[in-house]
């Protein structure tokens, strides 16, 4: 590999790959498939090798449940300066195999909301409008540092969303902490200042419904407001706008955008 992308010529699609990046951070094949618009595999493989061969990408293997290995790629440093973006990557050895890695995981949950949000086809009045990442807390008063935040564009106007993905690892107690303080940055004005928006959600993506229902529960000791609640496999499966989210009280799934044409 050298620092002259050994003389592969950037297509439209590889700076696309190399820009998202700089905002998923790690990517596996799927991933890169919906970023890019790949629609074969044989031929994602094939630009992803050669991606990685010319230096631009960093590969490395995680280990999965079934007993085999799984390629994931991240931006270099040949792949930083190629598109002008910060590294931000996991800093792994070029195809270092690990048995398990929490921020890669928690990471590529992340990127599933991400991909679904930005690039799935939305129901007729709603529109992607942003997403932002955070690195450090996003006001000074505060610890919260967000999975990520999306703004879209719906017929009763801009809705901003939090995201907050649950693999598990935090404790109940952390989660009464995160209540208050999205509970804080709404009643502050500090979102409005810093967004330019009037308020906001917090969308709860937990690894299971037990999960679910446990951060809920927490939750609504808090507040009953601001906050939205899916098991990531409900997610997954069923239409994101569709009746599939639970509020801190109440039996009933509802959808996230109520009034659609």
């Amino acid at each position: 590999m050298t620092g002259n992308n050994g003389g592969l010529v950037l297509q439209p699609r590889d700076r696309r790959l190399l820009e998202e990046l700089a905002i998923m951070r790690v990517v596996d094949r799927e991933q890169t498939k919906t970023v890019a618009g790949f629609g074969s595999t044989t031929r994602v493989n094939a630009r992803l090798l050669r991606l990685t061969q010319a230096g631009l990408l960093k590969r490395f293997f995680v280990g999965t449940t079934a007993g085999g290995a799984k390629a994931l790629y991240a931006l270099s440093l040949n792949g930083v300066r190629a598109v002008g973006v910060p590294l931000r990557g996991p800093q792994r050895r070029q195809d270092e195999a690990i048995i398990a890695d929490f921020f890669v995981e928690h990471q590529l949950a992340v990127n599933g909301v991400y991909c679904r949000l930005k690039f799935e086809t939305y129901p007729h009045g709603i529109s992607f409008r942003r997403w932002s990442a955070f690195h450090e807390p996003i006001t000074p008063g505060l610890r919260l540092i967000p999975d990520g935040y999306v703004e879209l564009t719906t017929p009763a106007g801009i809705v901003g969303a939090f995201l907050e993905i649950d693999l598990g690892t935090e404790s109940l107690t952390v989660w009464k902490e995160k209540a208050r303080q999205y509970l804080q940055l709404a009643v502050s004005g500090e979102f409005k200042r810093r967004f330019g928006e009037e308020r906001f959600r917090v969308l709860v993506v937990a690894h299971s419904e037990r999960r679910l229902q446990s951060i809920r529960q927490t939750v609504a000791t808090i507040t009953d407001k601001l906050f939205w609640f899916g098991d990531e496999r409900t997610i997954q499966e069923k239409d994101f706008f569709g009746s599939l989210w639970f509020r801190p009280k109440g039996e009933n799934r509802e959808s996230l955008i109520k009034e659609l044409p």
